[in-house]
């Protein structure tokens, strides 16, 4: 279940216990707009269930992410793939012995500052299940996000749900933007708050800025706002590739919130957009090649992506893909994919027929 924050939490669990009480677990979170039959939607709520004679589904939640405990975390996620192996057999069995094949979804609190370190340690516990997922959202409130499991919200939580079946599974990853030619240096960071305060040793804001206004034409470039961050995002290097670094806020201070880790000596490079409907029908394609036909996809799309997709009036045809291709699931804070946390990532889980 991935729903508006909007919605009256203690009333929308309540319903949702009704729902699924003694009869199947269902999670779930907030989110910063949702995707369901219609595309890209917002102030609703966007549910998929997975049949019994073909799925098995079990699932765990941390609880107070801030205290966060990795070798309890490493053993609780063992013992569910114990659990997922165990329960799951009966699929092998249903189906004259085809294999079972295991993926993971991972639900994280958007503003918990934790995802890098649960998605290493949930991955690592996983071995070779296939970890991805996203972080949850509140609009563009940033003030709280919920995680929906044991039939209520929680706040600063995380759950991880592994998902069986003998149909085919393929975990997906695809950013929409290239590393340009413009460079800079973070020189000052506070990498507990994910704060940068100087770039190029000037203030953040107004360094970021001036950059972005030398490469990128068509927005307000007087003042860093949510368009320029989607259009022209800052991605780093690591393991011989790029990876957005994605914007929050901008601060009166002129300080930069990102949404994932950042640190002084960071190099960042100035991405450049891609055709973002060449780039989707791109990745259905190779996961039609993985899975055959799609049944659903279940996906995690950054919140920047459909301001950037929005304001160049590419929503309805991207849409429209969606629609086409069963696509469901909510705009993020963020994206697991693995043992990464990333940004402005198109990601998710498609599920053969």
């Amino acid at each position: 279940m991935f729903c508006s924050h909007r919605y009256d939490r203690e009333m929308l669990a309540r319903a949702a216990r009704g729902w699924s009480m003694e009869r199947f677990p269902m999670i779930g979170c907030t989110s910063s707009g949702e995707l369901t039959e219609a595309g890209y939607d917002e102030d609703s709520i966007s549910l998929i269930a997975f049949p019994a004679d073909s799925f098995h589904m079990v699932s765990h939640r941390f609880d107070d992410l801030a205290h966060f405990d990795a070798g309890a975390a490493r053993a609780a996620v063992r013992d569910l793939v114990a659990r997922a192996e165990v329960g799951s057999e009966r699929l092998s069995i249903q189906s004259l012995g085809r294999k079972v094949n295991h993926a993971a979804l991972f639900l994280v609190d958007g503003l918990s500052h934790s995802e890098e370190l649960l998605a290493m340690t949930v991955q690592d516990a996983l071995g070779e299940i296939p970890l991805v997922g996203g972080s949850s959202g509140d609009g563009l409130m940033f003030k709280e996000t919920g995680i929906y499991s044991d039939g209520m919200f929680h706040a600063a939580g995380a759950v991880v749900a592994i998902v069986s079946t003998t149909r085919p599974l393929h975990v997906f990853r695809r950013q929409h933007y290239k590393p340009g030619a413009v460079k800079m240096v973070v020189t000052g960071a506070d990498a507990g708050a994910r704060r940068v305060t100087e770039i190029n040793a000037e203030p953040a804001a107004e360094e970021y800025l001036r950059l972005a206004s030398t490469v990128y034409g068509g927005i307000d470039m007087r003042k860093p706002d949510m368009a320029l961050f989607a259009a022209c995002p800052p991605m780093v290097r690591a393991g011989g590739d790029y990876h957005v670094r994605a914007v929050q806020t901008a601060h009166a201070d002129g300080s930069l919130t990102f949404y994932c880790a950042i640190d002084e000596g960071i190099v960042l490079t100035l991405g450049e957009p891609v055709d973002q409907l060449e780039s989707l029908n791109a990745t259905m394609a190779e996961i039609r090649e993985a899975v055959g036909d799609i049944d659903h996809i279940i996906a995690f799309d950054c919140v920047l992506n459909r301001i950037n997709a929005e304001r160049r009036q590419l929503g309805r045809p991207i849409s429209e893909i969606y629609r086409r291709n069963g696509v469901v699931g909510f705009n993020t804070y963020g994206e697991q994919f693995h043992a990464l946390h990333v940004n402005q990532t198109f990601s998710g889980l498609a599920i053969g027929r």
